[in-house]
C-alpha cells in the first residue's frame, strides 16, 4: 500500500466536511451544548486542522504535544473553509506521495516522557487523522441537530434529505 491508495478515502472524507461545515451558519459559532464542550467554532476549526496532521504524521515520527503547536483561530465559516482547503492541500501532497516504507514506520504520539501510543504511520492515519475527523464531524451533527439546522448526509442521505 501506498499513500496515493489512500487519496480517495481522504477525497470523500473532505468532500462530506465540506457538506458539514456548509450547514454551520456564522450566527451559531458560540453554540456549546455542554459547559465542557468545544463551541461550534472550535470544533470546525479543530477538524478543518486535521488534515494538517498528515504532514506531521508522515515527514515526523513522533509529536511531542507538550511542546505545543500552532492552533488555527477563524472567526467566520469563511476562515474554516479557508484553513480546511489549505489544509487538505498540504495534507493531500504528502499523502500522494508516501512510500510504503514510510506508511509501515513507526510514529509516536507523546506528551514529554509520557507515551501515549506507538503504531505505523498508515494506521496513524486512519485511527489518528481520518477517524478523528469523522469522530468530531459527527459531534457537528449533533450540534446542527440541537438548534433545528438540517443535518447533511455523509454516507447517503440523512433523516433531513429525501432518498
Amino acid at each position: 500500500m501506498n499513500g496515493a491508495m489512500m487519496l480517495p478515502e481522504f477525497d470523500a472524507e473532505v468532500e462530506s466536511t465540506r457538506r458539514m461545515f456548509a450547514a454551520i451558519p456564522d450566527e451559531k459559532l458560540d453554540f456549546k451544548p455542554h459547559e465542557t464542550s468545544m463551541t461550534f467554532l472550535q470544533l470546525a476549526a479543530h477538524v478543518a486542522n486535521l488534515p494538517n496532521w498528515i504532514p506531521a504524521t508522515l515527514t515526523q515520527d513522533e509529536l511531542d504535544v507538550a511542546a505545543g503547536f500552532e492552533q488555527p483561530d477563524p472567526k467566520t465559516m469563511a476562515d474554516i473553509v479557508a484553513h480546511l482547503d489549505d489544509a487538505v492541500a498540504a495534507g493531500r501532497a504528502v499523502l500522494e506521495t508516501a512510500t510504503p516504507e514510510q506508511l509501515m514506520s513507526d510514529w509516536t504520539l507523546r506528551s514529554g516522557d509520557t507515551v501515549h501510543f506507538t503504531m505505523p504511520k498508515v494506521a496513524v492515519l486512519r485511527s489518528f487523522v481520518f477517524n478523528h475527523i469523522i469522530h468530531h464531524r459527527g459531534q457537528l451533527a449533533v450540534y446542527l441537530r440541537m438548534n433545528g439546522i438540517p443535518v447533511p448526509g455523509m454516507y447517503g442521505p440523512s433523516a433531513d434529505e429525501t432518498m
